[in-house]
């Protein structure tokens, strides 16, 4: 990353460096965030204090570490109140929760990945629930997958030209792979994971739209053992019919999709 001058590389470098604490280790120092951005350590050092004296970031004077503060939390909390993602997809989450029975989430897209908005946890004894806020790399199970399938042409060319880290062993890290299962997901209208991003877990997704295009999806997700091949081919038409129900409510537009709706027609 460039040490450019100006109020606007600045500007790019706080943003930067506050966004680092939203996904890896819970803590980092100062070490870590310079080879991480490509910063001196001298410009991390001014930017952690500065972000420190308004609680946005905590100091650990033992580990000698910074991990997100008060204020932080905060602006996290108001984010998901103040959602219109959110607001529009609970009511349809609890719905199709009741029917399935398996935990129902609501994604959003943000900058290098999506995070979890919220979610309906399943009732199952033995059920699945995932960390809400923290981002996750696009390439990584049927939510982050489902929106890539959804994206502009040049950021899935830039993703799949990088490196794309393993999570797990089922992690797709084959670019021309990925590709080709991102034109699946287009044809038919979700994605689906078994132990991409989580070992243990299986889970089924569909994006979401917006006035503007995409904004997130909505997944189906459990143990494993439980989201088979025969579940989510079950569960897909139920799927896009929430997530074309969210849509609309957002005022966006669905697009068009092989697979049939639970009526018999094509959504």
């Amino acid at each position: 990353m460039s040490e450019s001058s100006g109020g606007t590389g600045a500007t790019e470098r706080v943003a930067d460096v506050l966004l680092l604490f939203t996904y890896g280790p819970p803590t980092l120092g100062v070490s870590r965030v310079s080879r991480e951005l490509g910063l001196s350590k001298a410009v991390v050092h001014r930017i952690l204090q500065s972000l420190t004296s308004r609680n946005l970031i905590a100091y650990d004077p033992e580990s000698r570490e910074y991990r997100l503060g008060p204020a932080a939390a905060a602006l996290g909390s108001r984010a998901l109140r103040d959602s219109d993602l959110r607001a529009a997809a609970l009511p349809f989450l609890a719905e199709l929760r009741d029917r399935l029975h398996e935990t129902v989430t609501i994604s959003a897209k943000v900058h290098g990945g999506r995070v979890y908005l919220d979610q309906v946890v399943g009732n199952h004894e033995i059920t699945m629930s995932v960390e809400l806020g923290r981002r996750f790399p696009l390439h990584a199970g049927s939510s982050g997958k489902c929106m890539l399938a959804h994206s502009d042409p040049d950021e899935v060319d830039r993703l799949l030209a990088g490196e794309l880290t393993a999570l797990t062993p089922a992690t797709p890290t084959d670019p021309d792979a990925l590709r080709a299962e991102l034109d699946r997901i287009r044809e038919r209208g979700y994605a689906a994971s078994a132990g991409e991003r989580q070992g243990d877990a299986g889970s089924v997704a569909v994006p979401v739209f917006g006035p503007g295009g995409l904004v997130g999806a909505v997944s189906v997700c459990g143990p494993r053992f439980r989201v088979t091949e025969e579940f989510v081919a079950a569960t897909a038409p139920e799927l896009i019919e929430t997530a074309d129900r969210i849509t609309a409510r957002l005022g966006g537009t669905a697009p068009a999709r092989a697979v049939p709706t639970p009526t018999g027609g094509t959504p």
